[in-house]
């Protein structure tokens, strides 16, 4: 018996209606004149920054290249800057360790007070006292760097020696915080003052994430049976840390340039001191500032290729607080 085959009819594939020049535009982003028009400045604009910091770089490389090639000493690791010798001898040893430690301790000190701040301004104050210490806050960030500066060296110098006499007296056996008892023109100074000037953008920063928070997350919690601490650990912290970290890579941007404050309180030497106490130290910007009017063209050169290496460390500074975001996309507003 033979057996046939019967081929059954098939729907031929479904065809893809025919698309118009419209929707052709729609698929590339752009319908309109104006969106056309906005993207292309959006483009532009980004376009013009990687420029203008390609530029920047580029100019900073070669000015650099030119002072570099002609120093005597190490330039990474020399304790000196005679750029007026024949040969000019110079190194930013100094500079990098007193610009980091000076950063560190205003970071240490600046963000937990400013996350601190931050809720409670957003989850604890009562509504007749957000206001006035938000607007306190926001006067702080106002307020111009040599005035930092003039207020560091009249008022904060002169009332740090009971400090360093407490730190001395019980820390003093670390090194880190014995006093010779100079005058308290120091890097815990410097950093002190750095933490005041860069507290209000952390707090600012802060306090907006944290307000982002979604009241479903803290009603949940609440129902749970937390308490307003445990909403705040379980709840807040962990949707605001990557705004945390950013708010407190700005703050650490704005410690690490600041130029007149720590010219104005630091008593600069280009000498390393174990101890954070004792006077002396330098930094990029502060030495930027107090030797370029007096410098020649070379000695220009010179401090330009110290400007370069807080131009890197900067970058440095925030790809790494973008990696750390980027690791933590779980917590971000948009995934909430």
């Amino acid at each position: 018996m033979d057996i046939t085959t019967q081929k059954t009819d098939e729907a031929p594939p479904p065809t893809a209606p025919p698309t118009t020049a419209e929707q052709k535009r729609a698929a590339r982003g752009a319908t309109r004149p104006g969106d056309r028009i906005f993207l292309g400045l959006s483009r532009g604009s980004g376009i013009l920054l990687l420029a203008i910091m390609a530029a920047i770089a580029v100019f900073l490389t070669y000015r650099a290249s030119l002072a570099i090639s002609k120093d005597e000493a190490n330039f990474l690791t020399a304790f000196e800057w005679n750029t007026g010798l024949v040969p000019p001898e110079f190194g930013i040893a100094v500079l990098a360790f007193g610009t980091v430690v000076s950063s560190i301790v205003a970071m240490v000190l600046a963000v937990p007070i400013a996350v601190a701040i931050a809720l409670f301004l957003t989850h604890y104050a009562p509504r007749k006292l957000r206001s006035p210490i938000s607007y306190v806050i926001d006067l702080l960030a106002a307020v111009p760097s040599i005035v930092y500066g003039l207020w560091g060296a009249l008022i904060l110098v002169p009332h740090m020696n009971g400090l360093f006499s407490w730190l001395d007296e019980y820390l003093g056996w670390t090194g880190v915080f014995s006093w010779d008892r100079g005058a308290p023109r120091s890097m815990l100074t410097v950093g002190i003052l750095l933490a005041i000037m860069i507290l209000p953008i952390i707090t600012n920063v802060s306090r907006e994430v944290f307000r982002q928070v979604p009241q479903m997350h803290e009603e949940a919690a609440l129902a749970l049976g937390a308490t307003r601490w445990e909403v705040v650990r379980m709840s807040v912290l962990p949707f605001g840390r990557s705004g945390v970290i950013s708010a407190s890579m700005l703050g650490l941007g704005r410690a690490l340039g600041e130029t007149m404050a720590v010219a104005t309180v630091l008593s600069p030497d280009f000498d390393i001191h174990a101890s954070l106490l004792n006077p002396g130290g330098g930094t990029f910007a502060q030495n930027i500032a107090s030797k370029f009017n007096e410098a020649n063209e070379f000695g220009r050169d010179a401090l330009i290729a110290s400007g370069l290496v807080l131009f890197v460390i900067t970058l440095l500074v925030n790809g790494a607080a973008r990696a750390i975001i980027a690791r933590r996309k779980e917590y971000s507003g948009a995934n909430a």
